[in-house]
């Protein structure tokens, strides 16, 4: 009788430890950094407000446009209304205009209502054929005469000081990108959109600030990028294919090796508001897009800048780390422990196992979640409620892991994401990939 009990409690015991090393080597030391890194920015001193004699530099805002309708009036009147004492110059590219009716009328409704503005100044550029988000935004970028490039989406809003504390955090010659914070507008939708409201606040907030106090920021978000207009020239703008936010980040993190002084920053200050998909279905759809957009970047086309030569060492780490290994590898580890658990124990053992596990993944989303609330949120009276659904979080980023790797595995046998399918066949030819 002893000898099994003896013989249970060891099978469990294994079933939960084989999973430690996982955490301990993989999990742990990203979530230590984030929060050293905002225990770091908190302590930092505060960049003091630029001199009001200072000559503001023009900002130019592109602003990609496909299939929005009525809802990019709120985008282009959210940007018309900036405090921001400088010009500001609204570039709204409507991709293929010619069935894109709706958009492209109220678009024109807009420059009739903000025509005499003495410091907006709204152009509408309207691409008559579907030529994709890359082509839209490399012909803002020529057509735009700002020195500071703003490339956000059309179904985004936005903070009317946004402008103003992105361009303030930029005073630092050094910085010569930057995202700020993007904010489920639809959070109180449903169950879905609430828990993407907290995955924002988590992963997005909190990760972004710890990240970026060590000049290591994963990604400058493709709705709300905010880039000198000489980096991108040096880049070349922005390159066709899939996931072109994360690889115009990756190929500026190209330079970090011969000049370490540069910085990919993150202003929490700046926020942005976008809509999130309310249902399953979209946000698997969604999900199964970003996830195969991993692999592709950093196994397929990046994993030549894998080198502290090019990305440094901070970087270099950092991209390792974070990107292959916790965003790549990582769901696969996942995966296999499950199938390992479930096939090779009992059902106490594997329950035991998944309690254990739950405990920890809830306490680390409470720790940071609660982080990300008290020290970074300027809306804390809304983002406080969030954490009463906390106890489900550690499920639901379980399940999108798991979908991951549907998602990666979908991109290793069927290679689809070698180019965007949004553009058409004149565009994809000429594509290095």
């Amino acid at each position: 009788m002893l000898e099994s009990v003896a013989v249970g409690v060891l099978m469990h015991l294994g079933a939960v430890g084989v999973f430690f090393p996982v955490l301990l080597t993989i999990e742990l030391p990203v979530y230590l950094t984030i929060i050293l890194g905002l225990t770091r920015d908190r302590l930092s001193p505060r960049p003091a407000d630029p001199r009001p004699t200072l000559p503001a530099p023009t900002v130019s805002c592109i602003i990609t446009c496909y299939n929005e309708g009525a809802r990019v009036e709120r985008t282009v009147t959210t940007l018309m209304e900036q405090t921001y004492r400088g010009s500001i110059e609204i570039l709204a590219i409507v991709d293929g205009a010619a069935g894109n009716t709706e958009t492209l009328a109220a678009l024109k409704r807009l420059t009739h209502r903000y025509a005499r503005s003495s410091r907006r100044r709204m152009m509408v550029i309207p691409k008559w054929q579907r030529g994709g988000r890359v082509s839209s935004l490399n012909t803002g970028l020529y057509l735009s005469r700002g020195q500071i490039i703003m490339a956000l989406d059309g179904d985004t809003s936005f903070d009317n000081d946004m402008v103003a504390n992105a361009v303030q955090r930029m005073a630092n010659a050094d910085v010569i990108a930057l995202t700020g914070t993007l904010r489920p507008r639809n959070q109180h939708a449903g169950l879905w959109t609430r828990l993407q409201a907290l995955e924002y606040l988590i992963g997005l907030l909190a990760t972004r600030t710890g990240l970026s106090a060590f000049n290591v920021i994963n990604n400058i978000s493709g709705a709300f990028g905010v880039f000198r207009r000489d980096a991108l020239l040096r880049v070349g703008g922005w390159e066709c294919g899939t996931a072109e936010d994360l690889d115009l980040t990756l190929r500026l993190k190209r330079y970090n090796g011969r000049n370490p002084r540069q910085i990919l920053a993150f202003e929490p200050t700046a926020v942005a508001h976008t809509d999130v998909p309310e249902t399953l279905t979209d946000l698997l759809r969604q999900r199964l897009r970003w996830d195969g957009d991993l692999y592709y970047m950093y196994v397929r086309k990046h994993r030549s800048a894998f080198s502290p030569d090019l990305l440094g060492w901070p970087n270099m780490i950092a991209t390792v780390w974070y990107g292959l290994i916790h965003q790549v590898a990582l769901p696969f580890v996942i995966a296999g422990y499950l199938v390992w658990l479930v096939l090779l124990h009992p059902p106490a053992a594997v329950l035991t196992a998944l309690a254990v596990v739950y405990v920890i993944y809830l306490a680390i989303t409470m720790v940071l979640g609660g982080l990300a609330v008290a020290l970074l949120s300027e809306r804390r009276r809304s983002d406080l409620p969030l954490l009463a659904i906390a106890p489900v979080y550690p499920v639901y980023r379980g399940l999108m892991r798991l979908w991951s790797v549907v998602a990666l595995l979908a991109e290793i046998i069927l290679h689809q994401h070698k180019d965007t399918s949004m553009a058409p066949w004149w565009v994809l030819k000429r594509s290095q990939y």
